[in-house]
């Protein structure tokens, strides 16, 4: 009997042991913007945080190429093949659709035979530097949730930049440099991003990784933000709740992964030598037939939809809050600054909705219907809510910690889950002994 009830002991530990330790890992999703719950006063609704789940961007692109008569084909040229880079009887033709590569073909589905690519004219005015700008432009903003790959038809080129803005194309920052030689190209040390780290993570490097010229088994190019989000989750990226707290706190990191427009600048092709035969100036070239971009649309965590209208992404917004990226509160529904939402406490965060204007509420300050009172907060006469000790703020919408000079960290708020899991344990081996008696 006592074995029995000790092996029943064990395996109830142990679940709970497993709910706790993969409790920040597997919850913290950010698919719900609201739900109705019970209390004492009757069915009222519960306000969290909530993101639009991540989609490919491509399908939304706009694609701008700098100079616009870059692209090969008008009038026809032959080029050399990427294989036998002395066989040159290859065409380009814009006015036949076999022969063209128009920059759509970037971004058509792949897996078709031939691939289908676009392709640049060749270097025939040499030792002008044969320059290509391809401008990636959504007219919204999107956080990245996945590496921007770029696959080449051609050799990678010897050099190039990936930059992005966050202000529709007025300003622009580097993304990551690329080159044969770093410190010839741009004057920077070769690294890659395994050289980096929590502390590091934003250092903008040049790396030597991609550019091996005219090796045909080797097309793609990365930049690798999952390998930046595992600095915080985990290299499986299985603490997920540990890099949406760090997102939430560091307004830095946040934007790294946040861009408006994308920019390629091609700077030169792939010459697989030290020197470019000028004799044979149609094997040097830039050909893409593929690029990837996955992220979401950036709401502010008051949204999960995001739909496209009049060709432009926009924000299902909710939460009282209205805008392309939910950047405001509606009308009526200024009664306090608007404020995006919050990760934290993990794993519902904080909705931090817009709530009435004074003037349209009269007295009320809480009520059990648009006015609820958040985090467990209970509303008293209808002019104050009566916060849970770790809450402040008109509707209990605040972490008290958030005013202490540390700030929050990113297990602010998982002590009450912890706490209500150890007193289920409690419960249950409470009812566990009452069963041996």
């Amino acid at each position: 009997m006592y074995l029995s009830r000790f092996l029943s002991l064990h395996t109830l530990w142990v679940t709970v042991s497993s709910m706790m330790q993969h409790y920040p890992s597997v919850w913290g999703h950010y698919d719900v913007c609201k739900t109705q719950i019970y209390t004492e006063e009757g069915k009222v609704w519960d306000y969290m945080a909530c993101q639009p789940e991540a989609r490919d961007m491509i399908k939304y692109v706009k694609v701008t190429l700098d100079p616009p008569d870059i692209t090969c084909g008008d009038p026809p040229e032959t080029f050399c093949a990427m294989g036998n880079p002395y066989m040159c009887n290859n065409e380009c033709d814009a006015s036949t659709q076999e022969l063209a590569h128009p920059p759509e073909l970037m971004f058509d589905l792949e897996g078709r035979h031939p691939s289908t690519f676009w392709q640049s004219t060749t270097w025939k005015d040499y030792p002008k530097p044969l320059h290509v700008n391809i401008t990636l432009s959504w007219n919204k903003t999107i956080e990245l949730t996945d590496n921007i790959v770029i696959t080449f038809e051609s050799g990678r080129p010897d050099q190039m930049i990936l930059e992005k803005s966050l202000d529709y194309g007025r300003t622009w920052q580097p993304y990551q440099y690329y080159a044969t030689d770093c410190l010839d190209a741009f004057h920077m040390d070769p690294k890659s991003v395994r050289d980096l780290s929590q502390h590091t993570v934003l250092e903008i490097i040049c790396t030597e990784e991609y550019s091996t010229g005219y090796m045909t088994n080797s097309k793609i190019i990365h930049f690798e933000i999952k390998d930046r989000f595992a600095f915080f989750a985990g290299p499986r990226l299985h603490n997920m709740a540990s890099l949406y707290g760090q997102l939430d706190t560091t307004k830095k990191l946040r934007d790294f992964f946040t861009i408006t427009d994308l920019r390629i600048r091609l700077l030169r092709p792939a010459t697989g030598e030290i020197y470019v035969d000028e004799q044979h100036l149609a094997r040097y070239f830039y050909a893409i037939s593929d690029i990837r971009v996955y992220g979401r649309c950036k709401c502010n965590l008051h949204a999960t939809g995001c739909k496209e209208e009049n060709k432009r992404l926009l924000c299902e917004c909710e939460h009282n809050t209205t805008g392309p990226d939910c950047g405001k509160c509606k009308k009526n529904y200024q009664g306090r600054p608007w404020s995006p939402g919050s990760y934290l406490p993990i794993p519902k965060g904080t909705a931090n909705i817009c709530i009435p204007s004074i003037s349209s509420i009269g007295t009320n300050v809480c009520d059990n219907e648009l006015l609820h009172c958040q985090n467990g907060g209970t509303c008293i006469n209808n002019v104050r809510c009566q916060c849970p000790p770790a809450y402040t703020g008109i509707l209990c919408e605040k972490l008290k910690c958030e005013r202490d000079p540390g700030g929050c960290s990113q297990n602010s708020g998982q002590g009450a889950v912890a706490h209500g899991l150890l007193l289920l344990l409690a419960a249950l081996l409470g009812a566990a002994g009452l069963c041996s008696l």
